[in-house]
């Protein structure tokens, strides 16, 4: 995504996309970083042209004058995975897929040492079982993480290779299970109890900090003068996603709507309380110091998953003749909890939908559409019952949800998820992540300025929203699902 910002103005395009998935070879799933690394070059190379066009997507700010010049660049990617790298700071293999299960055996090793409920007051971070604490102490025991190993989440990986400066963003390492709830630090004492190398990570960044140039080897490859500056953005892709949330009202909610489906609330402090961790709830640092408290569901993965299996079976159609036929079905006839772990590895997720079903005395569906229906249905029903906990547990009394991301713009989903929660939605942008991930490059480098609600204000300038009023019958029809599911 290429942005050219000033005088309280964004405007951006996206140059290119390409492919990103796991890769599964002898049993275990990886993330293909060399082909994601020549996509990213070969996209830095297009951003930098003054047509644009290329085969993949960097993100970065471009110059006004047409040369073949960046001002910045910045990263920003999902969190909890990461990269080794050796003592000659060589890549020690390609990273693992957090849906890989190497870590599953990991957790009872954690919890017999730091149990469930001091973790989450330690570090505010709910369990998932492909928590980077829990990754680290599986490469632990499969003698991967010497004294000279180091480890950089993702976006710090490519800045890492960009720059060759090395450090860890405070957005994206407070998502590893490792850092003190509320501070900005690592929590050593759990690296100790855990046998985790002290200094396996770099140094800390905030979000917003410049973290060196653009290498002269990279300018090269990329055809493009120096300097160009790399700033370290909030680089857990959701944190940028908040960042871009274009909220006037105080008293809001977000849902990060893609592959997986973030909701929650933005806080000046962290929630530690034990019915928070009950509920699942997470504690993650934010741009200028906020908490993002928030509930992960697993989000339109199940769709994604299904149209995929579709697709190998040969009866695959766009996804919007499957969203117009799904929306012509009636409303909540099946629902399933997409919370259940059984949805969380790829595989055939109709034939798991199909299972959940049977065991909660629903439907069966018997078409892809009604697969489909069931989906979306089941997450808007999902987002209503967090929704609730976020507000009880936060003491905030939530107004509007914005939407945002990929999600927001699926008119399905978003007009049942007004009606579940029985409040306005508010969806856009869809493309949040670049935007606020170019927004914190633009005012670190003093283009922008102001707070979060001024960075807010260029959005809601600059992007197209649709708003979804709730329809009072839906929302009833809702609630009696709701108990359904509770049974």
């Amino acid at each position: 995504m290429r942005g050219v910002a000033g005088g309280g103005v964004l405007r951006f395009e996206e140059v290119a996309r390409f492919w990103n998935g796991g890769v599964r070879l002898g049993g275990t799933l990886y993330w293909d970083f060399l082909h994601l690394w020549r996509n990213v070059i070969d996209g830095l190379a297009a951003s930098a042209s003054p047509g644009g066009a290329g085969g993949s997507a960097g993100r970065g700010v471009a110059r006004r004058d047409g040369a073949r010049r960046l001002d910045s660049v910045g990263v920003d990617s999902w969190a909890v995975d990461y990269g080794l790298l050796d003592r000659r700071s060589k890549l020690i293999a390609n990273p693992l897929h957090y849906r890989d299960r190497r870590a599953a055996g990991a957790v009872e090793a954690v919890h017999a040492v730091v149990g469930p409920a001091e973790l989450y007051r330690r570090t505010g971070i709910a369990h998932l079982p492909f928590n980077t604490c829990y990754q680290l102490v599986a490469d632990r025991d499969a003698g991967m993480l010497g004294d000279d190993a180091e480890a950089l989440l993702l976006p710090d990986l490519f800045g890492f290779f960009l720059t060759g400066e090395r450090g860890t963003e405070l957005t994206n390492a407070s998502t590893t299970g490792l850092l003190a709830a509320g501070a900005e630090a690592f929590d050593v004492e759990l690296f100790e109890r855990l046998e985790l190398p002290r200094a396996l990570f770099p140094p800390l960044r905030r979000p917003g900090a410049l973290a060196g140039e653009l290498s002269a080897e990279v300018l090269a490859e990329i055809a493009v003068d120096g300097p160009v500056q790399l700033v370290a953005v909030a680089s857990h892709d959701t944190a940028s996603a908040v960042v871009a949330v274009p909220a006037a009202a105080e008293h809001f909610a977000y849902l990060s709507s893609g592959t997986w489906s973030l909701l929650g609330v933005e806080l000046a402090r962290p929630v530690l309380t034990e019915a928070a961790r009950l509920a699942g709830f997470t504690n993650e640092r934010g741009l200028d110091g906020t908490t993002r408290f928030l509930r992960n569901v697993m989000g339109l993965w199940l769709l994604a998953e299904s149209q995929r299996a579709d697709e190998r079976a040969g009866r695959g159609v766009p996804l919007e003749t499957l969203l117009a036929e799904a929306a012509r079905l009636p409303p909540l006839e099946r629902v399933i909890d997409p919370d259940d772990p059984r949805f969380l590895a790829p595989g055939d997720m109709a034939a798991r939908i199909a299972e959940s079903c049977i065991e909660r005395g629903e439907p069966v569906p018997a078409s892809s559409a009604e697969n489909a229906r069931c989906i979306l249905d089941s997450l808007a029903l999902d987002y209503r019952r967090h929704l609730e906990a976020v507000s009880s547990l936060s003491g905030v009394e939530v107004e509007v949800l914005h939407i945002v991301g990929g999600g927001s713009r699926n008119t399905l989903l978003c007009q049942l998820t007004a009606d579940a929660c029985g409040i306005p939605v508010v969806a856009g942008p869809s493309e949040a992540a670049a935007i606020g991930n170019l927004l914190v490059q633009a005012r670190s480098l003093g283009v922008l300025g102001g707070d979060l609600a001024a960075l807010r204000a260029v959005v809601a300038g600059c992007c197209s929203t649709v708003r979804y009023e709730p329809d009072a019958r839906s929302t009833a029809l809702f609630a009696g699902a709701a108990r359904r599911l509770a049974r």
